[in-house]
């Protein structure tokens, strides 16, 4: 089984409640021992990234330049793709489950590859379509994420 890599998915640009959200997910994330996966760059990604360096979590980010060092402050493991959005299958090839957080058409791109590697994919605030599972509260999608990943296989029991 092994630790749960979750990914967390959303706008390099957010409102700061979105930013406050995905720093809570990130947080917990951290606190329970997950590893977090996500772009590595600002916003959602950012704010996840913090929340999990905070609680003591690991952090990774794939990132769409060839240069490690565009890397948020935040990332641990920097991975340079030079792939651009094409990092973003990479990001949901990566993770065991992910979590979107608002978002826009890249976060989009990323819920559908994701559907279609049947891999769940949780809802905060994020794009409502078949196949996304909807959560109210940063708590309610980590906690669905890790009881998930267990009934996967995937995660730590």
């Amino acid at each position: 089984m092994g630790t749960t890599i979750i990914g967390v998915i959303g706008a390099g640009s957010a409102a700061p409640e979105m930013l406050r959200q995905a720093e809570e997910v990130g947080r917990l994330i951290g606190r329970q021992g997950h590893i977090l996966v996500c772009g590595g760059l600002g916003g959602v990604m950012e704010a996840a990234a913090r929340g999990a360096k905070l609680a003591g979590g690991t952090t990774v980010g794939i990132l769409p330049e060839a240069d490690r060092s565009t890397a948020n402050q935040f990332i641990d493991i920097p991975v340079a793709t030079g792939f651009g959005e094409g990092r973003n299958v990479i990001i949901v090839r990566t993770a065991d489950i992910l979590i979107a957080i608002g978002g826009e058409y890249g976060t989009l791109s990323e819920i559908a590859f994701a559907l279609k590697m049947q891999k769940p994919v949780i809802g905060l605030g994020s794009w409502k379509i078949p196949g996304v599972i909807g959560a109210e509260t940063p708590q309610d999608a980590v906690v669905l994420a890790a009881r998930l990943a267990i009934q996967r296989g995937k995660g730590s029991s």
